[in-house]
């Protein structure tokens, strides 16, 4: 058995479908490697290194890591690090009943496999904005996969749901869901080879609501938060079959307007382009 945390040090991940979409998506909504940043952008980690939960052995393979740029502030850092050992708990339990179950019964066991892996989305003055893929295997007939995200308030010092930002979810809604919809419904007709029934009541042709999918902040500046990404996982907006959703939005007048008055100031618009998505 094999189980280390690396340390927050301050001196101044999945299945191969998965991991291949998100590997896609950081170019469209901003994700960043520690090592990618321009050489004009002020560092905001200083001899960081990144930080992570790890356990294998039989019964499971756990991983929940987080970038250096996180694990540079102590508070974020410490929530991660408690995340990760609450989810590695669940985790342990989860496998070891159903070990048990296996040998009661005679069936055979198949290693339980749990990943959280947190990515810099964009990392600008006041604000450090990440995205999580998170994988989890528990011996069905598939895995699945899905996305997490905040934003680090620097001068407060607290994590805020990307929503947080906007006067409410419904505000937001007004500001971008059209386009958004809109962009969704394309791409589910090029994936289904039908168009989308706009009458049609089935979950999986519906438009789902802001708090259904996965809303990132992300910056092409790297000075203030210029675009909008949003990630939708299986089951959300179609079937495990059809993979996920992903989409990048320009920040416009209007969804600057949808922002609350105390954080107007981290956003501005960017050049206004088609909205990309999975397929390009």
């Amino acid at each position: 058995m094999r189980l280390f945390l690396i340390p927050v040090l301050l001196s101044s991940v999945v299945a191969a479908s998965a991991c291949s979409e998100a590997q896609e998506y950081e170019a469209k909504v901003g994700v960043k490697t520690e090592s990618a940043r321009d050489t004009h952008e002020t560092p905001r980690t200083v001899d960081a290194e990144p930080g992570a939960l790890k356990l294998e052995n039989e019964r499971i393979e756990f991983s929940h890591t987080w970038p250096a740029a996180a694990n540079a502030i102590p508070a974020l850092a410490a929530r991660f690090e408690r995340e990760a050992q609450s989810a590695l708990d669940e985790a342990q339990a989860m496998a070891a009943e159903d070990q048990a179950a296996a040998r009661g019964d005679g069936w055979e066991f198949r290693t339980h496999s749990a990943e959280k892996e947190w990515k810099t989305v964009a990392d600008i003055t006041d604000w450090l904005s990440l995205s999580a893929l998170i994988y989890s295997y528990t011996g069905g007939a598939h895995p699945n996969y899905g996305y997490d995200s905040l934003v680090w308030d620097r001068k407060a010092g607290t994590a805020r749901a990307p929503l947080d930002l906007f006067r409410s979810p419904s505000a937001f809604k007004t500001a971008l869901w059209g386009e958004f919809c809109d962009a969704l419904d394309a791409e589910r007709a090029e994936r289904r080879g039908e168009p989308v029934d706009p009458a049609s009541t089935d979950g999986f042709s519906t438009c789902p609501e802001p708090r259904e999918v996965t809303v990132l902040l992300g910056s092409g500046n790297r000075e203030t938060f210029d675009r909008i990404g949003i990630l939708i996982g299986p089951y959300v907006a179609g079937p495990y079959a059809e993979g996920s959703y992903e989409f990048t939005f320009p920040v416009d007048s209007a969804v600057i307007d949808a922002v609350k008055p105390d954080y107007v100031a981290a956003f501005s618009r960017a050049p206004q382009k088609q909205p990309r998505n999975s397929a390009d």
